[in-house]
């Protein structure tokens, strides 16, 4: 097996190679990890969610999520309040400091973005996007297989 031709491997380096560059934006300006990134994406989206639907919506595993919240909260981005549903739960919810660097951060990740995918052209924009559609669905499928 050739490891550079090895389609996973390929896309863990593209993956990597976009998150690196649009993580300049967040990381050097803004001080923000990846995971407090995520959490602060997640919830500018959601408004007040449970800590559980962070962790599904940012793909991050518990303790990620869980430090990154305890980072924010210190930054006085987030606050956490008792989920009246689940007496050990939390809920999160962006305070006006973390909705306003949201603000400030979509335009220059969404920049990023664009500046990627103009290396494609409109056709090649929606069959990339199609396609990586159909992989994630399969992914999907061999992983509830087993």
């Amino acid at each position: 097996m050739d490891l550079q031709r090895f389609f996973p491997y390929r896309m863990a380096l593209l993956a990597e190679a976009v998150s690196q560059s649009v993580a300049q934006v967040y990381r050097e300006r803004f001080g923000l990890t990846r995971e407090e990134w995520r959490v602060l994406a997640a919830l500018a989206e959601a408004g007040s969610v449970k800590t559980s639907r962070v962790i599904e919506a940012t793909t991050l595993e518990k303790m990620q999520v869980s430090r990154a919240v305890g980072r924010m909260e210190d930054k006085g981005l987030l606050e956490r309040l008792p989920d009246p549903d689940d007496g050990r739960g939390w809920l999160l919810r962006l305070r006006p400091a973390g909705r306003a660097l949201y603000a400030k951060l979509v335009p220059m990740v969404q920049a990023r973005e664009a500046f990627l995918l103009e290396a494609l052209s409109e056709d090649e924009r929606r069959v990339f996007d199609a396609a990586m559609v159909k992989l994630q669905q399969r992914a999907a499928a061999l992983s509830s297989q087993g």
